[in-house]
């Protein structure tokens, strides 16, 4: 059976994309992808999650690939589709992992579903922008000015922002139509994340996402900027249950400042710093084996 395109439908009637990967008897990990992403977002090779023993699900956030819009939501409603796929599936608990923009949505799981998440992680994620968090200057201290302009059209408002994504979604396809690791080839990127880009594995991801993110139109990204940089929702402080922070100190898409706040405010999380990695991490395996253990047995990375 294919599992890479399955639908639940929301109590709204909107239809919700996933895909599940690894060992489908294993403990069960919901996977939050970037901004942009889809459910393509994981390591391509699943004999790592069978290895690790792991049902590791993927799903396409409101707006993205094959999932409805919600149109005007916050990083806290991506709880209710998590929470969907998690009974979809009859998971009663699992672990959550979120990457890049997709970390303030693992975030909101551990604060607001402490009944069903056993752990979560936040790799890379972005902090909140303005009181709780980092005011502007401190908030784009560090990133490509790619990234800079990107939140600046989201500030412009979303008329403003859908054209330039679209725009940007069109240069994206046609980059990775001819040579996937070109896709961020307008940043100056760390030679850690260079060299990431480079990997056949990688590239295989961003072929089959690049498209799929975007097949129904750029509202996912549209909507995740936009609740990226307005009020999550819910407060850090809510979380009671145990969260890995990891990060990297050469990253240019989400800067250290980022995870330096995240960790000195997710209450008693464990953190992973690598002074080398950038937005893409040194190792892939090792990151992707580091961050299963933990949420599946609660073993820090070492």
């Amino acid at each position: 059976m294919d599992q890479s395109l399955r639908i639940a439908v929301a109590d709204d009637g909107r239809d919700v994309a996933f895909a599940v990967w690894g060992d489908p008897a294993g403990f069960p990990v919901m996977s939050l992808h970037g901004t942009p992403g889809c459910r393509f977002n994981r390591w391509p090779d699943e004999e790592l999650y069978r290895n690790l023993g792991v049902c590791l699900v993927t799903h396409d956030r409101a707006g993205y690939g094959r999932s409805a819009r919600r149109r005007g939501r916050n990083v806290a409603d991506e709880v209710d589709d998590v929470r969907l796929v998690a009974d979809e599936l009859g998971f009663d608990r699992f672990g959550v992992v979120g990457g890049s923009g997709g970390g303030p949505h693992s975030l909101a799981c551990a604060a607001l579903l402490p009944d069903r998440v056993v752990r979560a992680v936040c790799a890379v994620g972005v902090a909140p922008l303005g009181t709780p968090g980092l005011e502007r200057d401190e908030w784009v201290a560090g990133q490509d000015p790619e990234n800079v302009k990107e939140f600046g059209w989201a500030e412009a408002g979303e008329e403003v922002l859908t054209v330039e994504l679209e725009r940007l979604q069109a240069t994206l396809l046609e980059r990775v139509a001819v040579d996937p690791s070109t896709v961020l080839g307008d940043f100056e990127l760390s030679e850690s994340d260079r060299s990431q880009l480079s990997r056949p594995e990688v590239m295989q991801i961003i072929r089959e996402a690049t498209a799929e993110q975007a097949v129904n139109g750029v509202w996912g990204w549209v909507d995740d900027d936009l609740a990226i940089l307005s009020p999550w929702g819910f407060e850090l402080d809510a979380i009671t249950i145990p969260v890995l922070v990891r990060y990297g100190k050469t990253d240019v898409l989400v800067p250290p400042a980022h995870g330096d706040w995240l960790a000195a405010n997710v209450p008693g999380c464990v953190v992973a710093i690598d002074d080398v990695a950038g937005h893409l991490g040194a190792d892939p395996v090792q990151e992707i084996t580091g961050d299963l253990r933990w949420l599946r047995d609660g073993v820090p990375p070492g």
